[in-house]
């Protein structure tokens, strides 16, 4: 007879709690459970390496206020050019106190470290945050 193929669940860290409790403060607990819910088996593992090590080890370790934190993952976003994440952390920044000023200060500082066409796709997404926000 065959060995079962699947895994024990797997024993979570301290800086696994502790970064699930701020992912779901900061980006919300509708946001964190949609992501866990809509993960798959092959994408599953990714929902748990970003809560431990992302939220977990960066963001919840202390030493820099957790709105630092934000702007700072917004600069590098932008930078990357990753539109989606920075959609997602725009709206996570605005629901956690980052002004609207805040965000046009940083995307046009960064366009003197990462260009014009980053700039201008960013102030695009920051926009239709923006918009979207002053909608609802």
């Amino acid at each position: 007879m065959e060995e079962s193929m699947a895994k024990p669940a797997a024993r979570r860290s301290k800086s696994y709690s502790d970064g699930l409790k701020v992912r779901r403060r900061w980006m919300g607990g509708e946001y964190v459970d949609r992501a866990f819910r809509d993960a798959d088996d092959f994408s599953i593992d990714l929902q748990h390496y970003v809560t431990e090590h992302g939220w977990g080890a960066s963001w919840a370790r202390g030493g820099l206020p957790l709105k630092t934190r934000s702007i700072m993952s917004l600069a590098m976003i932008f930078a990357l050019n990753r539109p989606r994440e920075l959609e997602i952390h725009l709206r996570a920044a605005l629901r956690n106190g980052i002004t609207k000023a805040e965000i046009k200060e940083l995307l046009l500082h960064g366009a003197v470290y990462c260009g014009a066409p980053a700039a201008l796709d960013g102030f695009h997404v920051a926009r239709r945050v923006l918009d979207e926000q002053e909608r609802a």
